[in-house]
């Protein structure tokens, strides 16, 4: 009965609620542990995940090198092998150069399958040549292996051209040759490359000595202004060869008829007098020749 009396003295409300505060505390506490040791799961899951992503990351860093390796060891035997090829591109077309001077040669290399091919890749290689060039070409190695392979297949088809099979060959069969020798014409500066720019414009002229390739020629798109621009350069050889080619337009009245109003429009007739003067006895010769020719384009006017 005294306990009875005096526990509620004891037992007050804040007492009791102390005790319902300590008892939620504790379950807080409890729940936090858990999400302690949940937490340190995750971080033994994730430090895990790390190693595993780190020893794939060294794994990957190694097979980079590998394969950088690999592909500075394909680069340098992929240098080698075009060196090779061009070095021997340049001994066979040098030695090819020399053949093609001899008419059953040329009868032969024509009658052959793989005559078209062989000028479509000498186009490609022309093209590619040029494209490489740099932009001072003092600084270009005219005894290169690349200079004499491209000299060498542009000395091929001038001797191919020469032969009357030759120049219906290239006219019928390998126009493309001739767009691009055209397109690179007009692509080079004055006073650059002009052994190549000499055995191109030989090549065409041969070709135009053939009526077919003569209007293929000259119907070509630019055809007139890439021989005014030709005329700038500085070298005597390279303006005696496009005389020659514009001489054989002149000289060819079907030819001339389609050619005559932009010619008469354009023609740098003060260029012609000042090669007329030339202290080259052959260039002043055919300039000379030239200026008479023309004379025919003031009739017509």
């Amino acid at each position: 009965m005294q306990l009875r009396d005096f526990l509620p003295k004891i037992l007050n409300g804040d007492i009791l609620a102390t005790f319902q505060k300590l008892d939620a505390v504790e379950s807080n506490m409890e729940k936090k542990e858990e999400e302690i040791e949940q937490l340190k799961m995750d971080c033994e899951h994730f430090r895990a995940r790390l190693e595993t992503a780190q020893a794939d990351c060294m794994r990957e860093k190694k097979e980079k090198l590998d394969f950088r390796q690999q592909l500075n060891e394909a680069k340098q035997q992929l240098l080698q092998q075009a060196e090779y090829c061009t070095e021997m591109g340049a001994a066979v077309c040098t030695l090819l150069w020399g053949v093609s001077s001899n008419e059953e040669a040329v009868k032969t290399l024509l009658g052959g399958s793989k005559a078209v091919k062989f000028f479509t890749i000498t186009a490609q290689t022309m093209e590619s040549f040029v494209k490489s060039l740099s932009e001072d070409m003092k600084q270009q190695d005219l005894d290169s292996d690349e200079n004499q392979f491209v000299l060498a297949l542009a000395g091929i088809v001038t001797n191919v051209a020469a032969l009357a099979c030759g120049r219906e060959f290239l006219v019928s069969s390998s126009r493309e040759l001739l767009d691009t020798m055209m397109h690179l014409l007009g692509d080079m500066k004055p006073g650059l490359c002009t052994k190549f720019k000499v055995l191109m414009l030989m090549s065409l002229y041969n070709v135009s000595i053939n009526l077919k390739g003569l209007k293929y020629i000259s119907e070509s798109p630019g055809f007139i202004p890439l021989l005014w621009w030709l005329l700038k350069d500085p070298d005597t050889e390279v303006c005696l060869h496009a005389l020659r080619l514009l001489q054989s337009v002149v000289l060819e009245p079907e030819v001339l008829a389609k050619s005559a109003s932009e010619m008469r429009d354009t023609l740098p007739f003060q260029r012609i007098i000042a090669l007329s003067k030339s202290r080259n006895a052959d260039l002043q010769a055919l300039a000379k020749e030239l200026l008479e020719d023309l004379k025919i384009l003031e009739y017509e006017a």
